[in-house]
């Protein structure tokens, strides 16, 4: 009686088959999101007319739309390349949304040690500064808005008369506005406020960070333009 052959690979079970299908579903599914989440706009709705019946679709034209630029752009990047001259990049920061833009002076280089008295180059800062607003005060509506923000540690020299951080960090502020004001910014549209220490920038515990946290914010919040400018 002849022997019977064996099976040189044994039949694969029924489940592994369903099993090898689903795997490559999926992956095709997976390969799918991923082309789709970079596909051109065009493709993508050719790509759908075809399914929909229209093999001689041809894209409309698709406009897009600039970004929103706020007015305050090109005012802070006068004053930017005006203080860079005067100032190193990590004695002050600059920032600009939709909203306002906001010129951000630490402590040690505007203010006096444990003083609220401008430094000399604290107020070669504020002068062109103040060139730039009161350029623009003649052709737009804006407001300014002055934040001062200090930490008073134990047994930190202090100004005689101030209180505390939230007193100091007041009187820095209008220190601030004050020299504009003189440098002929229209004091009407100034906003002062002060919060001494309970808006850090860093709440690490760390020395220099910490000094960091002692600042002045001018925010300028810039309005929709004048129609006709003001008389003089």
């Amino acid at each position: 009686m002849a022997r019977k052959k064996q099976e040189e690979c044994p039949s694969l079970p029924g489940w592994l088959v369903s099993f090898g299908d689903l795997m490559s579903l999926l992956l095709t599914f997976f390969i799918l999101l991923y082309a789709m989440s970079t596909i051109d706009i065009t493709k993508a709705i050719k790509f759908l007319s075809y399914f929909q019946g229209e093999p001689q679709f041809k894209p409309q034209k698709i406009n897009i739309m600039p970004p929103i630029i706020p007015f305050s752009v090109d005012v802070v990047q006068k004053i930017k390349r005006r203080i860079k001259k005067l100032l190193p990049s990590h004695a002050f920061q600059i920032s600009i949304t939709t909203k306002y833009a906001m010129i951000r002076l630490f402590d040690d280089v505007i203010f006096e040690d444990g003083s609220y008295n401008l430094t000399p180059k604290a107020k070669e800062v504020l002068n062109e500064t103040a060139k730039v607003l009161k350029n623009l005060q003649q052709k737009q509506k804006f407001f300014i808005r002055v934040q001062g923000h200090t930490s008073i540690k134990k047994g930190q020299k202090v100004p005689k008369g101030v209180k505390d951080a939230w007193d100091l960090s007041i009187k820095r502020a209008v220190s601030v506005v004050i020299y504009l004001i003189q440098k002929g910014v229209d004091p009407s549209r100034f906003f002062v406020s002060g919060y001494g220490d309970s808006r850090p920038l860093y709440t690490w515990n760390n020395p220099i960070l910490n000094r960091r946290n002692n600042r002045v914010e001018i925010y300028i919040e810039v309005d929709k333009p004048l129609s006709k400018p003001p008389r003089s």
